[in-house]
Order: structure tokens, then sequence, then C-alpha cells
């Protein structure tokens, strides 16, 4: 039977690939892939070297596959991202034609499995309890990228690479991913169309930034069909919060006058997750009078309190269960899926993206990336969770010039001063109820824009 040439790039391994037809059908396609990411590369600015590194095909669930293309996108050995995308197969290697699509970017911490596709990788939940997953068995075609950061090994202890790795960069990147998805899903008989895109967190303020510059382009030339920002703020209202957010700016702006690029918050993530799940009851090395199941369900449950300092009052990624001021399990979250995700945490990140957004949230200095944010007009859906950002996210969507813009908290606790223990950040992706609170709304929402 012959291999569709579309097919050969995944399959054309050992055996399959010794006949002659194949290895010319594998070339033809790899050459068009090329000539399609240089295209893409130089209608999303990625500069002067954009190159296709690695593909990767993997089985997630029944008929839904990942597929992974990592790209070289600049001159420096960690100038890469990586294109993801979570898609139903109608025979191997071949994506069934999808009408409805969506980009997903992560946010902090967390790379696109890690944020999106985080039951694959556990031993606690049903490998289908992922947000990408359940897209994709629904007949989305889901897109993501892993930003540049997430590549970058725990071996690494030089980060100046970072020093220009903020806002900008990566909103450039994600248009980059955004014209290469558009690109490939023409390839494989869809229509040519825009996207709608969904951030996350620290992502969503990447996706405004995106959403910010592409009201410059020409109507013919942008790529968003709808935005969903998921729990994240992209400026404040609160005076007490905006002047919280300059002291963290402050803070922050300082370690990058002081040549501090990079941190390592997901390596310390990893090491509390590790020792959570493999010796639970012994004394925490890191934090004392706490065991290590303690400080991982501390890490989950009062998120806010390891930060510093606070600008969302009671943020936190898991709603939890307290006894006194000691953290006692989770509440809608299974613990053990959260300490396994904490170990799936990129062990670096750059410090630029987060800087800007403070500079956002306080109101100084001034920054480029709100400039043209009235003249967004595209469908909006903001989805929040009361014990994440939540409703601090709402008054971003009054600087849109948007006319659908439609928005849900989701609030389990019926009083607000339970905001501490109500649903939180992560809770929107791992929950157990999240399929049905968060998940299904958005899928609605995007069957109808």
């Amino acid at each position: 039977m012959r291999i569709p040439s579309r097919v050969a790039v995944w399959l054309c391994i050992g055996v399959l690939c010794l006949g002659t037809r194949a290895r010319a059908e594998e070339e033809q396609w790899t050459r068009a892939l090329r000539t399609q990411l240089e295209k893409s590369c130089q209608e999303g600015s990625a500069g002067a070297l954009c190159a296709l590194e690695g593909l990767e095909r993997r089985r997630l669930f029944e008929d839904i596959y990942e597929y992974s293309l990592r790209l070289q996108v600049g001159p420096g050995v960690h100038d890469v991202i990586t294109l993801h995308r979570v898609v139903r197969e109608a025979s191997a290697g071949v994506p069934v034609r999808a009408p409805k699509s969506v980009f997903l970017v992560h946010g902090d911490v967390w790379g696109f499995r890690g944020a999106f596709l985080s039951s694959a990788e556990s031993t606690e939940v049903l490998r289908q309890q992922s947000f990408a997953i359940f897209l994709a068995r629904q007949g989305v075609d889901v897109w993501g990228i892993d930003l540049r950061w997430v590549h970058v090994p725990a071996t690494v202890t030089d980060f100046s690479f970072m020093k220009d790795w903020n806002l900008g960069l990566h909103a450039r990147d994600v248009g980059l991913g955004l014209a290469l998805a558009r690109s490939m899903r023409v390839l494989d008989g869809n229509a040519w169309g825009r996207m709608a895109l969904l951030g996350w967190s620290r992502g969503a303020a990447v996706s405004y930034a995106y959403l910010n510059a592409e009201t410059q382009l020409p109507p013919e030339l942008r790529q968003v069909s709808g935005f969903i920002p998921v729990d994240m703020a992209y400026t404040l209202e609160e005076p007490l919060l905006r002047e919280n957010a300059c002291k963290g700016y402050a803070i922050l702006d300082s370690q990058l006058k002081a040549k501090v690029y990079g941190i390592d918050i997901g390596a310390r993530l990893q090491r509390i997750g590790t020792l959570a799940l493999s010796r639970p009851e012994e004394p925490s090395p890191i934090r004392a009078g706490l065991t290590n199941r303690q400080l991982g369900l501390f890490v989950g449950s009062a998120t806010y309190a390891l930060q510093e300092p606070v600008i969302i009052p009671e943020y936190h990624f898991t709603g939890g269960q307290f006894s006194g001021f000691v953290p006692s399990g989770l509440s809608w979250t299974r613990e053990r899926f959260f300490f396994e995700g904490l170990m799936q945490a990129a062990p670096y990140q750059s410090l630029g993206e987060q800087v800007d957004t403070l500079a956002m949230w306080c109101g100084a200095p001034d920054v480029p990336y709100d400039d043209h944010l009235s003249e967004v007009t595209v469908p909006v859906l903001y989805m929040g969770a009361a014990g994440g950002v939540g409703s601090f996210g709402l008054h971003s969507l009054t600087l849109l010039g948007s006319t659908d813009v439609s928005s849900r908290v989701v609030q389990l606790l019926p009083d607000a001063s339970a905001r501490p223990v109500d649903f939180g950040h992560v809770d929107l992706f791992e929950a157990g109820n999240a399929e049905t609170l968060v998940w299904t709304p958005i899928l609605d929402w995007l069957r109808h824009h």
C-alpha cells in the first residue's frame, strides 16, 4: 500500500523507508514543510534564521495523536520553540479535517505538555484527562507552543542569552506559530482561515501583546479569530494591587539591571514535587516545620504566601483544605496529580516577560504592549478561577475594542470571603470537575465563534 506523502515524514523509519518511492515522498513532504516554514518565518519576522530541527509523532489516546515540530528561530543555541498539534487522525499519520481550531499559549513554569497535556505523563488520573485531548476528541484541531525558555536544560548556568527575551519576543514567536499552524492546516485539506487564540496565565499576557501588535497589520494578514484569556490580568484597576505591582517591578527590574536574566523557579518546583511523591512524610529540607507532602500542598493551596510582594490577594494554584495554618489536602485536584505536575515544570524561565507584565500592572514605566488594545475587535471569552486571578482579570477586557465579550469566573464556594480556598489557577486544567466547569464552556464558545 502506498504511504501518503503527508504520512511519510512520520512513518519513514527503519524498514518502512527502504523503498525508493517512500524515500522520495519523504523528501518531497519535508521540502514542502521546509518551504512553508521559511515563508511563515518571513511573515512572522522571526529573524534571519528559521529551521526545522526535529519532528515527532506520538499516540496519546485512542485516535488522538500529538505532532511536535522543533524549530530553530534565531542564531543562538537556545533560540528554539516547539509547536505542538493534538488532533484526531483519519488514518495513520493523516489528521482529520477540523473546521474549528485553537492555538494554546502556556504560562509560567510549565510548557505546552505540562499545562495542557499533563495527564499524558500521569499515573494518577486517566490519560485522557487533559484539556488538549478533550478538545481534540470533540473534533477541534489543537495547536500550541513551547516558548523558548521551556527548552533550556537544567545544566545551564549562564543566562545572558535571555537578555532580550520579553513579552515582545514571545509574542512574535506566537505569531510565527500561528502562521505555520494555519499553513499546515491548509496542507491537510482545511480551509484557509484564522484561529482562536487561548492564553493561560502569563500566556494570556503574551497573547494580549500579540493581539496588540496584530492590529497594525492589514486585515488580510491578521491570524486570530477570537481570544480566550484564561485567569490573567493584563492591567490592574485596584490601587493597592497596582502599588504592590510597582514594588514587584522595582525588585525584578533591579535583577535585570544586575544581569540576572533567568530564574530557577521550575527547578525548585520539580524538587518539591519529587520529594512530595517519593518521601511524603519526611521533614522538608526546604521549609522547616512541614513535611515534604505538606510543602507540596502548601505550594498548591497557599501559593500567594510564597510570593513577595503579594499582588493578587490569596492567589493559589489549587483550592485546599487546612488544619489551622497547615494544609491537609486539596479540594478538586488530586494531590498526587498536582505533585506529578510540579515535576513537569521547566527548570528555568526568562525574567523579561515578568518584568514587562509588572510594568503593565503598575502602569509605569510605559511599555509598548498596550498602545493599540482599543483596536482589538475579535470576540473574547474570559475564563477565570475565583481563587486565582479571577475577577481581577476583568478590567483588562474593558480596554479592548471588542463588542462580543463574555466572561466566566468559576466560584464553587458561596461566600466571597472563602476566596483563599476556592477554585484555583491550576484547578482550571487539573481538577476532576474541570471538564464540566471550564473545558466544556470553552468548547461551546469555540463552536459558536
